[in-house]
């Protein structure tokens, strides 16, 4: 028979687990965030894996919550679960949810753990410049990221690279070898090995903040590289100008030295100073030439 499984996902980048999940286990439901105001009109919408299952599944168990009520445990409780898989869920689970299914909670964080634990590993590691980063598959604990590993696969980073399409090809190769993992692991052919906690770095949850740099001091070109791959497509780096009439303005640096006024559409350099022509020179300090 095969294994009962309940998925637990937010984001469109992690359809992949979820869809090889379908094909080669019994996806009993997914847990995901509650639905939540999107665009202009704020309209409430399910998040793309509640809509992506549902799509297929239209009366399959969908739980939207951040925190569990004791009905809600009995439920998954009374499932007869044999697995939990998180990938970018979004929130702590608590230990005795985790405890529900028979093999217990699997997770996978993009990061050679314990190297950046916490939400934001992908950006962590482009903007500190490593040509190495990957997937961690871990047995979920209490704490956060801090389980024991199951498996690992490298993954060579690109000065090309971006958060948008990193967060793709991570997820994709989890997907991949996923099936294969959980097979080995429920049959005890897969010793967890312990993380070397003494060697455990961290990283937050990005701010739009996170993504300003100051105009008139701007960072190195190098650095203002891989703020502008990390921090694509959000917050994206980006900073304060005077155009037209010394307004003060909101520009964001896009990759392939795209630049976007805040507001409107993305434009070449060439583009933009032909619009812009007072901000020539300061694009031209920006891309170091």
């Amino acid at each position: 028979m095969k294994l009962k499984i309940v998925f637990f996902g937010t984001p469109n980048f992690v359809v992949p687990v979820l869809d090889v999940l379908q094909k080669n286990f019994d996806l009993v439901g997914v847990v995901t965030t509650p639905d939540a105001p999107t665009g202009r009109k704020k309209i409430l919408a399910p998040t793309p894996i509640k809509a992506h299952f549902l799509k297929t599944n239209p009366q399959g168990l969908v739980i939207s919550s951040q925190q569990f009520s004791n009905e809600t445990i009995e439920q998954l409780q009374n499932l007869h679960l044999d697995l939990f898989v998180v990938a970018a869920y979004g929130h702590l689970v608590a230990e005795n949810v985790l405890r529900i299914p028979k093999y217990g909670s699997l997770n996978i964080h993009p990061s050679l753990l314990p190297k950046y634990r916490g939400p934001s590993p992908i950006q962590s590691a482009i903007l500190n410049g490593d040509q190495i980063s990957g997937i961690t598959i871990i047995k979920m604990d209490e704490e956060l990221d801090h389980g024991p590993i199951i498996t690992q696969k490298e993954m060579p980073l690109s000065d090309t690279d971006t958060f948008e399409s990193l967060k793709v090809k991570m997820f994709e190769q989890s997907a991949a070898i996923l099936p294969s993992i959980i097979d080995r692991f429920v049959k005890d052919k897969i010793t967890p090995k312990e993380q070397d906690h003494k060697n455990a770095t961290y990283c937050e949850h990005i701010t739009k903040l996170d993504g300003y740099f100051d105009s008139n001091n701007p960072p190195s070109f190098e650095k203002l590289n891989r703020m502008t791959r990390a921090y694509y497509p959000w917050p994206t780096a980006w900073t304060r100008i005077k155009i037209m009439n010394n307004e003060s303005r909101i520009i964001k640096l896009l990759p392939g030295k795209r630049i976007q006024l805040e507001g409107g559409k993305p434009m070449t350099e060439k583009e933009f100073v032909n619009g812009y022509p007072e901000a020539k020179q300061l694009l031209a300090q920006l891309f170091a030439r």
